[in-house]
Parts: structure tokens; C-alpha cells; sequence
């Protein structure tokens, strides 16, 4: 038994908790109370299933669909699968949940008496992934961050004990801009799953053609797009960074990991000249070190 007293994650657990590593952002790093830790990681372990689901990068052999009681034949239905996984969802709350990742995160639920509405935004996001593969506007975008980025910031706060009105418009912010950052870094990808998150009206006013995101090397078009999008999460990370100075102690560092994470992130960008189609341009330890100290200090 761990020290929360649940079970060592088995094989299906790992493979899912083992991409925090691969964010932009601290998931829950080693400074933290341990308790916190083990809470965000339930959380992420939450949020990191459904978006695998919904992207369709569940490990192989359907154990994730098994456990969520869909057949081998219908485990390739996203949508029956989230279905499945919402209907899981709700036992977390209401009685015992079949998939070892809610059974990890109930805990958490009942210690932290965290509500299902950020969840189920998380689903719904993954959902409205499987019907809508453009956004015509920023503000259809936005609406979609709604879903997809902010209930994290959210439950972050809701772990930690430190939800109040404002921070959570900081939050949200804050994680509407790392999700843009990742639709940035991600074009191509994204691309290749017939999605595109960057608005049509931004790609119509900067001349931008869908054909445009598939070479392997942008043109000048697709590069100013890019920038234009890069400095609105830059604005809206400047605007949810006095979140960081809200707050004390470990919380303090670990917000200032987030804002970090999407600034050095948007440098990374910037320094590959906005050109995102050969790959996410990811930043450096130094550069990522040097924005956590920039957030601390409330500069930016």
C-alpha cells in the first residue's frame, strides 16, 4: 500500500501517468506535500485518460475498454467509449468505479469534495472533439477552452484549498493560453486527425489555405498566423499571471511552473520563426528555469 492508501498503479495506470512527463507544465513535482501529489495525479490521470480516449491513443489490447465494459468490437466508438467512461465517471461520486484511474481519483473526490462539473467539462470537450474539427471563430476557440483547459486549473485549485472567484479567472486565463500554446505547438498533429484549432477567420484574414498546414516547412502566411496566435496566449498568460502572487508557499512555485511552462513554451516558438509543421518546438531546461524565476518576481 502507498501512503494514501491505495494500490500501486498497475500496467494500465502507468502508461497513462507516465506522459505528465512529456507536458509543458508541472503535473505535480517532487516540492509538493505529498498528499497534494498524490491528488494532482489523480487528477491528471483523469484528464490524461479521456483525451487519450478521445484521440484514440489508448494502449493496445482494449484493456482500457474492457475495464470500461465496451466489447473489442465498438472499442473503436470514441464517442460509446466516453460514454462509458462518463458512466464511470459517476460512480466515482456515487459508488464504486470499474476503471483502476477513477478508482484512484475517488479519494481524491471525497478528501477534496471536488464536484463532477469539472470532469464532465473534460469529457464534453473530448466529445465535441469527435463532431467539430474546425472553429470558425477566436471565440468559438475560447468557448472550447472552456472545456477542454480551464476545469484543470480549476481542480488544481479545488486540491490545493485555494479556489476563490479571482483566482479562478486567473486560472482560467492561464489555461485557456497553455491551450492554445498546445494547438500551436501541435498543427500538424492535429492536422493528421483532421482538426484544426486555429480560427478560419484568422486563417481567411492572413490568407491561409487548410493546404498550407501540410508541408512540411510553413510559408510566411502560416508563420504571421502563428504569431498572431502566440501573442494572444502571451496576452492571456500575462493576464492570468498575478495568480502566482496570490499565493505562498509550494502552491506559489508550482503556479509559477504553469505560467513558465507556456511562456518558454511561446519562446520556443518564437525562436523557430513561428514555423510549427516540422514538429512542436519545445523549450530548453535553462529557458524554462529563467521564466519560473521571471514569474515569481510578477514580472513578464
Amino acid at each position: 500500500m502507498t501512503e494514501t492508501g491505495t494500490k500501486r498503479p498497475g500496467a494500465t495506470e502507468r502508461g497513462t501517468l507516465d506522459k505528465a512527463a512529456a507536458e509543458n507544465f508541472p503535473v505535480a513535482p517532487f516540492f509538493l506535500p505529498s498528499d497534494w501529489r498524490a491528488d494532482l495525479m489523480a487528477v491528471y490521470g483523469f484528464a490524461r485518460l479521456v483525451d487519450d480516449i478521445g484521440d484514440g491513443d489508448l494502449a493496445p489490447g482494449g484493456a482500457d475498454a474492457r475495464l470500461l465494459g465496451v466489447s473489442p468490437e465498438e472499442a473503436e466508438d470514441r464517442l460509446l467509449l466516453l460514454d462509458a467512461f462518463e458512466a464511470d465517471l459517476n460512480r466515482v461520486f456515487d459508488g464504486t468505479p470499474h476503471h483502476p484511474l477513477l478508482r484512484r481519483l475517488q479519494p481524491t473526490v471525497r478528501r477534496r469534495a471536488l464536484s463532477p462539473e469539472p470532469f464532465l467539462g473534460l469529457i464534453a470537450a473530448n466529445r465535441q472533439d469527435q463532431l467539430v474539427t474546425r472553429y470558425e471563430t477566436y471565440d468559438d476557440l475560447l468557448a472550447y477552452c472552456e472545456l477542454s483547459a480551464n476545469p484543470v486549473g480549476r481542480l488544481v485549485l479545488a486540491v490545493t484549498g485555494t479556489s476563490t472567484p479571482e483566482r479562478i479567472r486567473l486560472s482560467d486565463a492561464i489555461c485557456t493560453a497553455l491551450q492554445i500554446v498546445e494547438h500551436l505547438q501541435d498543427v500538424a498533429e492535429d492536422l493528421g486527425r483532421d482538426r484544426i484549432y486555429l480560427p478560419a477567420a484568422d486563417m481567411k484574414r492572413f490568407h491561409v489555405q487548410e493546404a498550407d498546414l501540410a508541408p512540411k516547412s510553413a510559408g510566411a502566411s502560416v508563420r504571421a498566423l502563428v504569431a498572431y496566435e502566440a501573442q494572444r496566449a502571451r496576452e492571456l498568460l500575462n493576464e492570468g499571471a498575478p495568480l502566482v502572487g496570490s499565493v505562498h508557499g509550494r502552491l506559489k512555485l508550482l503556479l509559477a511552473g504553469f505560467v513558465a511552462g507556456g511562456r518558454a513554451a511561446l519562446h520556443a516558438i518564437a525562436a523557430a520563426e513561428h514555423d510549427v509543421l516540422p514538429g512542436p518546438p519545445k523549450p530548453g531546461k535553462l529557458r524554462l528555469l529563467r521564466e519560473v524565476g521571471v514569474a515569481l518576481r510578477g514580472e513578464g
